[in-house]
């Protein structure tokens, strides 16, 4: 039953402190130490490029997965209490649900408030996107958007890792994640971080979708439009440039019966164009999901534990 321990507590240290200062948050020394051995340019070709971006990623991935091993392994011969806290903290740093909230919220707020400027640059913590030219239907878009997507990267992958391979496995996929978050992307990372961004994306093809399925059953338990969330995320999940991402966001928009909007690249569900109360629906979808999702893994550790 100490999986049930772990989970529970970490549950509980994001719901009452959420994120830590960055100078205390494990990840965001990984992300120091990915912009310090990551620099563009170097080494120089596209070709050395990948394969220095390939061997950084899977070098620090293992390494991060068995030093937390191994860490855990010590304390747990040491003292069981010890071990269920330090286990409960690693794990928390591998996922965010309070995080994402807050985030959202505060842009929520800025729009409600009609300072969209200020809304625009705190718009930048969740997507990629330029956000200088975003009215603010666009903006609440690109909101529910995030919410969505990250509802599996922060919190339904990391769980889902943990179940499968423990505190390891959840940290291992924040580091994933991270370099992805960093370099996965076109521009003068390209090369650097192609692997991490395929690599990303072969760690959440199987959470996406589930988190996807989960978007779709919370439709179901809060009222919202189930069969309109299935049928969005069967239509449209291909619309997008990942192979991933396409998912949730197609579920959370035919769950909320919105049409969610990247101009340019992708138009997701056919319902009217969000507003600014629509970031609140998408959160209340969030909680739910999120609820479901931590009983399922309780359940499961829970079941383990009788079967051992």
């Amino acid at each position: 039953m100490e999986n049930v321990a772990i989970l529970l507590l970490a549950l509980a240290i994001d719901t009452a402190f959420g994120d830590p200062p960055d100078a205390f948050h494990p990840v965001a020394w990984l992300g120091r130490l990915i912009a310090m051995v990551m620099r563009p340019g170097r080494p120089s070709g596209k070709r050395r490029q990948f394969v220095y971006g390939m061997a950084v990623v899977v070098l620090v991935t293992a390494a991060a997965a068995a030093v937390v091993y191994f860490i855990l392994a010590y304390l747990r011969d040491v003292n069981a209490v010890v071990y269920i806290l330090a286990a409960a903290l690693l794990l928390k740093s591998a996922f965010s649900l309070r995080g994402l909230r807050s985030a959202a919220v505060s842009v929520k707020r800025l729009l409600s408030g009609g300072m969209d400027n200020q809304a625009r640059f705190e718009l930048r913590a969740l997507v990629g996107r330029d956000t200088t030219r975003l009215d603010q239907s666009q903006m609440a878009s690109a909101v529910v958007e995030s919410v969505a997507e990250n509802s599996c990267d922060s919190f339904v992958a990391p769980f889902f890792y943990f179940i499968l391979f423990g505190v390891p496995g959840a940290v291992a996929y924040r580091v994933i994640n991270t370099f992805d978050a960093m370099v996965g992307h076109h521009g003068e990372w390209e090369y650097l971080g192609k692997f991490a961004a395929r690599f990303d994306d072969a760690a959440n093809y199987i959470p996406a979708r589930l988190s996807a399925l989960l978007l779709t059953l919370a439709a179901g338990v809060s009222r919202q439009n189930l069969a309109g969330a299935w049928r969005a995320m069967r239509r449209d999940h291909r619309l997008t440039e990942s192979p991933n991402a396409g998912w949730t966001m197609s579920a959370a928009a035919g769950a909320l019966g919105l049409r969610l909007e990247k101009v340019g690249y992708y138009c997701l569900g056919g319902g009217a164009a969000p507003t600014v109360a629509a970031i609140d629906a998408s959160l209340s979808l969030l909680t739910v999901q999120a609820v479901i999702w931590a009983g399922l893994c309780l359940i499961l550790e829970v079941l383990r534990a009788a079967f051992a």
